[in-house]
């Protein structure tokens, strides 16, 4: 039985405590001061994450980070406008509304979503519009409308070596006793990896349940910054053992039945499978980054998930 994944969280900087700059620099973008600010929970960014109502009435989000506070999440915010900005207006994501970045501080102004994030853990009538819209965004993105997006062979490769690493590394304590036997043939499996997931489809990356909205009418996707180009299916593989983190059905299952699942091929699927399992398993073992103390625990829960999965595949 896989663990069960804590709330994605990070520590929030709440819109009050941003510096004066940084307020001014939104209201030149909003064209008016801000009035009031909700902090939303939910993520893993230790920045600001708002939404925020003018003296005009008009409505926005804020995501706002210090590199004094993360170093790595600016550059992952810097990601989030390139990528939100060339997406076609079609996608089911926010439009950005404009961006500051004075070199310390990072800040996207995005149009705000009226709508809430699916209940964790998953209801079956939820996760089914998830995976419908999870089918339909796929298609939207293939071929990719970023063409210059990074292949996921590059940008995951210091990600998915996760068993190699472990076999070269001293066995790290909480590195349970069948996986520490079996490293040689995980590593082997997941080896293939980035020739399976080859493709020309733009995958967001991080589908999450705290990534996406759900509106009267439609899912919204939120959080771009980890886009990457390849197959169809690679963002399915990639949510499902969240969702069975968090509550939701046997990942086999769910991929099996899926129009995406069904379209891909099998041995493809165990070896991205593989490296995604070795990722979360090697990093849940590291020691925590700053501001985002629950990442490695969602992590392991992540990790268990995708490797009773692959051993259900095997």
């Amino acid at each position: 039985m896989s663990a069960t994944a804590p709330p994605a969280a990070g520590v929030r900087t709440p819109w009050e405590d941003l510096p004066p700059h940084v307020h001014a620099a939104v209201t030149d973008i909003l064209g008016a001061p801000v009035v009031h600010a909700a902090t939303q929970p939910g993520g893993f960014s230790p920045g600001t994450a708002a939404r925020l109502r003018t003296g005009h009435g008009h409505r926005a989000f804020v995501k706002a980070v210090s590199a004094q506070v993360n170093a790595t999440s600016p550059v992952f915010h810097r990601r989030e406008a390139r990528h939100t900005a060339a997406l076609p207006s079609t996608v089911p994501a926010p439009r950005l509304l404009g961006t500051y970045d004075d070199g310390t501080w990072t800040v996207l102004v995005l149009e705000d979503i009226e709508g809430r994030q699916p209940h964790v853990p998953w209801r079956r009538p939820e996760l089914s519009r998830v995976l419908d819209a999870v089918a339909d965004l796929a298609h939207a993105l293939t071929p990719s409308p970023v063409p210059d997006a990074p292949l996921a062979a590059d940008d995951l490769a210091d990600q998915f070596d996760g068993w190699q690493r472990l076999l070269e590394e001293p066995t790290p304590e909480g590195l349970d006793p069948w996986t520490a036997e079996h490293l040689p043939r995980l590593a082997e499996l997941a080896a293939p990896w980035p020739q399976a997931v080859a493709g020309d489809t733009l995958a967001h990356g991080d589908l999450r349940a705290d990534n996406m909205l759900l509106t009267d009418d439609r899912v919204v996707f939120v959080d771009w910054p980890h886009v990457v180009r390849g197959a169809p299916w690679l963002d399915l593989l990639l949510m499902l053992p969240c969702v069975r983190a968090q509550g939701g059905p046997d990942p086999e299952e769910l991929f099996a039945a899926h129009p995406l699942g069904r379209a891909a091929e099998p041995d493809a699927v165990t070896a991205a499978l593989a490296g995604l399992a070795g990722y979360f398993v090697h990093r849940s073992l590291q020691p925590p980054p700053p501001g985002i103390p629950t990442v490695r625990a969602f992590q392991r829960a992540q990790g268990e998930a995708a490797l009773d999965w692959l051993r259900k595949r095997l």
